[in-house]
């Protein structure tokens, strides 16, 4: 068996995507009398400033000998990739044996990379050592996340899956003709086997792109049928060809846990916390909130694009303990999802005078209150009951506004109830 990782051959501006090139490849295989047994699209450290869009690599497990699907991988990138982008730097590495034998140096290598940075040398150097073929283009910066790729079958033990159709390659560039109804009719029908197909609320087709390359949609979920029955559904312009990719999509790979005081730029964690201000709204609607752990302080925001999330973040309040996730970059974590642990229920009031049903005053600085009328005295404010718009659980931003790799609540196993958004 012979593993190909592949990476780093689209740009955002010009289009292509690297699971087009990972899906000619294989019919290549096919064309040379080959099989492939795994398809993988794995994605990586969300904060890679290299990154096009979603920081996904892709690996095949085949039967071809090394030096064949080497060549076969060549001749399929060279045409393909957009290496006149400046941030484009392809790269190939290919390893004898299946996804199961991986070397442990590998795996670890694969798993860090969801979760840290690592330089091409590095990526170059392990290759080298357990005699893994390799070719870069440029720089070749691709051979960090398809050694990555190579690894990942051993590196992570959750998957989910994509069914990638891809448009005429012709078309590349102009706008997508796919029917929205059929859309939202076969998400309805999938659903929760088949997930982030659409957004309900916000009535956006999530599974078809923007971005100008050669994707028409993609449909994810937590079985291989399902979302193969979805794509089967929509109505759109002519399918020119399709795949179905085991993925790390959809399951918090990214996510470390850590205390305040240990975050750092450029990685995702989950961090617990006590709200320490209302939450704040800012220019072009991004809400901040810090959360405190002793000395320590963490700023979070919801960017307007998480949409209504935003309003359950504004519901935070003042010592309410939550649990939360994402990406720091510079200094403040970015919100995918937070758990209400604890809320605050309660509010100091002014206390009511039990004669007359009146509102006390204040009797002055540090003396409590008083009623003028009775002369009764109260030697603090009293609480009331606080109506509160939220639950204890976990809430998420919606799907128009899901990273790749961040898990949506209905796929389940969280530590508290959760209230998903579709």
């Amino acid at each position: 068996m012979t593993l190909i990782g592949l990476d780093d051959t689209d740009s955002r501006e010009r289009g292509m995507c690297t699971t087009y090139l990972a899906t000619r490849v294989a019919e290549a295989v096919a064309a040379a009398g080959g099989r492939i047994d795994r398809r993988l699209l794995v994605r990586l450290n969300p904060a890679v400033e290299y990154k096009t869009r979603g920081n996904a690599a892709l690996a095949l497990e085949t039967d071809l000998p090394a030096a064949d699907a080497l060549e076969l991988a060549r001749a399929e990138l060279e045409p393909l990739a957009e290496t006149g982008d400046e941030r484009t730097s392809p790269g190939v590495v290919v390893a004898e044996g299946d996804a199961a034998s991986v070397p442990d140096a590998v795996a670890d290598f694969a798993r860090r990379s969801l979760r840290e940075k690592h330089a091409i040398g590095d990526a170059v150097a392990l290759a080298e050592s357990v005699g893994y073929r390799h070719r870069g283009w440029k720089e070749g910066r691709g051979r960090v996340g398809a050694l990555a790729a190579v690894g990942a079958w051993r590196a992570f033990d959750d998957w989910t899956y994509e069914h990638i159709c891809y448009r005429e390659f012709d078309r590349c560039g102009t706008p997508r003709d796919v029917d929205a109804d059929s859309v939202f009719e076969a998400a309805d029908a999938a659903y929760p086997d088949a997930w982030d197909t659409v957004d309900s609320v916000e009535g956006e087709a999530v599974c078809v792109p923007n971005a100008p390359g050669p994707i028409l949609f993609g449909v994810r979920g937590d079985d291989a049928d399902a979302v193969r029955e979805v794509a089967a559904a929509i109505e759109s312009e002519p399918v020119d060809r399709e795949a179905t990719f085991l993925t790390n999509q959809g399951t918090d790979a990214h996510l470390r846990s850590a205390p305040i005081d240990a975050v750092r730029d450029g990685r995702a964690y989950w961090v617990d916390g006590v709200v320490a201000a209302a939450p704040e709204t800012r220019a072009g609607g991004h809400v901040f909130v810090t959360l405190r752990d002793g000395e320590a302080s963490l700023s979070c925001v919801a960017f307007e694009p998480t949409k209504r999330f935003r309003d359950r973040v504004r519901a935070l309040r003042p010592g309410d303990r939550v649990t939360v996730c994402g990406e720091v970059g510079r200094g403040t974590l970015k919100l995918e999802k937070f758990a209400v642990r604890d809320l605050v229920e309660t509010e100091p009031v002014v206390p009511t005078c039990p004669e007359c049903d009146r509102s006390m005053e204040s009797a002055g600085r540090g003396q409590g209150y008083r009623c003028r009328d009775c002369e009764t005295t109260a030697a603090e404010k009293a609480t009331a009951p606080l109506s509160r718009e939220l639950e204890r659980g976990w809430y998420e931003v919606p799907p128009c506004a899901r990273r790749h790799i961040a898990k949506p609540l209905v796929r389940g196993g969280f530590d508290a109830p959760i209230h998903p958004e579709r």
